[in-house]
């Protein structure tokens, strides 16, 4: 795993494509047969991006903090958002905007240092190759015309056709890693339709990697993937090894006026800091207006959520995931040299923090985002069984963040966190 992706913590992920013309599903819309696939890709015909302008949706992803960003190239639907030479199937060939979208926005954020990631599904619903092709969306009454590594499980897979489309989807991911600058991560999904044998994993991944030997690849490539992604649900529990959780800023991936369900930007720190308190990022979905706009609310929300970040950057940037939820329940980070911890803290404080199992001695305690100094005491242990003792920080409603404060501790000695059974233990 890259340095860069484990200390990236925020990224944003844009869901931008011929489905924001009508405001529909993005390539699941035709497939479950809300819309033929006739319909759906007549939206082709409305596609602008007129107002379009990769360098404002960079600065805007500048402003959010966040370090990396992920591009739809292709969905499910099989519409390339570049301009390929393998399909005319294409915003560049077939829509009004005529515009290479990928190129645009990838050399927009490379300027500015952020890292790019492209979304690619392996998937596509509209190539003549593809044997899950259901003509109108629906799933056909004959199985034997469905291929059998697809869900229903019936049907004969024409090898030579297969071929042809494995070769297809390499040549257009030869296209991105070639003309778009630095790809730093490929994003897939869709791989849950064929095996690793089918995809041609693993020998398919020493292909991509022959275009840069440190690109990162996400979890959905069929058991080849190099990080976990779990999706809108957060994780109870710390994901083994390094991971990303992706979620929508409402309830839809791409843009849908009808879906005003919007999270809250308090909602969206909370599930930011408990990311980073467990040693994962958060890639944050936005979905843009088929003109290229962003919507105002997704906007407000990310500057909102860009302010808090910079507020409190120590605590983000830099550090270590934190301390057990069983020493403090709102989530923590560590600085890489364990000698301070960054409590979050959610609610409104109305007397005094219970930090419990810390058998460091504390050197000071403030409050980041203001510098302000507070106060503490330390009640109970038993020092000869080295048992730590409760520590309490004093601290007042007026010292808190609008949305989440976060208190500093720092110690005098790296972090020790009691283990429970008479020992002290060292956090890893």
């Amino acid at each position: 795993m890259q340095q860069w992706f484990s200390e990236a913590k925020l990224g944003i992920f844009i869901h931008y494509g011929i489905y924001a013309v009508k405001g529909v599903s993005e390539s699941w819309s035709f497939y479950h047969g809300r819309l033929s696939h006739e319909e759906y890709l007549d939206q082709l015909n409305g596609f602008t991006a007129k107002n379009f302008d990769a360098d404002k949706w960079a600065e805007l992803i500048e402003k959010a903090g966040a370090r990396y960003a992920v591009l739809t190239s292709k969905h499910h639907d099989g519409v390339a958002m570049f301009d390929t030479q393998y399909s005319d199937l294409s915003v560049v060939k077939r829509s009004p905007a005529k515009r290479d979208i990928v190129k645009e926005f990838n050399a927009a954020i490379q300027k500015r240092g952020i890292r790019t990631g492209v979304y690619f599904s392996l998937i596509d619903w509209s190539h003549p190759d593809y044997a899950s092709v259901y003509e109108g969306g629906r799933v056909p009454e004959d199985l034997s015309t469905v291929n059998k590594y697809t869900s229903p499980t019936d049907g004969v897979q024409d090898e030579a056709r297969w071929q042809n489309f494995v070769q297809f989807n390499r040549n257009q991911l030869g296209e991105l890693l070639t003309n778009y600058g630095p790809v730093d991560l490929l994003w897939f999904d869709g791989d849950w339709e064929r095996s690793a044998e089918q995809w041609g994993l693993p020998e398919f991944k020493t292909y991509l990697q022959s275009f840069n030997k440190d690109i990162i690849i996400n979890s959905r490539f069929a058991g080849h993937g190099d990080y976990k992604t779990p999706e809108q649900g957060i994780p109870i529990t710390r994901p083994d090894g390094p991971w990303e959780f992706c979620t929508t800023i409402n309830r839809s991936w791409g843009y849908q006026p009808r879906d005003t369900h919007y999270k809250t930007l308090k909602q969206i720190l909370r599930m930011f800091v408990d990311c980073i308190s467990m040693g994962g990022n958060m890639l944050l979905d936005i979905g843009p207006m088929e003109d290229g706009t962003i919507p105002p609310q997704q906007e407000e929300i990310l500057l909102g959520l860009g302010k808090w970040i910079k507020e409190n950057e120590e605590a983000v940037f830099g550090t270590d995931e934190g301390i057990m939820l069983r020493y403090w329940a709102g989530g923590s980070t560590l600085s890489k040299d364990k000698k301070t911890v960054y409590l979050f803290v959610h609610d409104t404080p109305q007397e005094s923090l219970c930090l419990k199992g810390l058998s460091t001695p504390i050197k000071r305690i403030s409050v980041l985002h203001t510098g302000k100094e507070l106060t503490h005491v330390v009640h109970g242990g038993v020092p000869w069984f080295n048992i730590p003792g409760t520590t309490w920080i004093n601290i007042s409603p007026e010292d808190a963040h609008e949305h989440i404060t976060v208190i500093k501790v720092e110690l005098e000695d790296e972090i020790d966190m009691y283990g429970g059974s008479g020992a002290v233990v060292t956090h890893n």
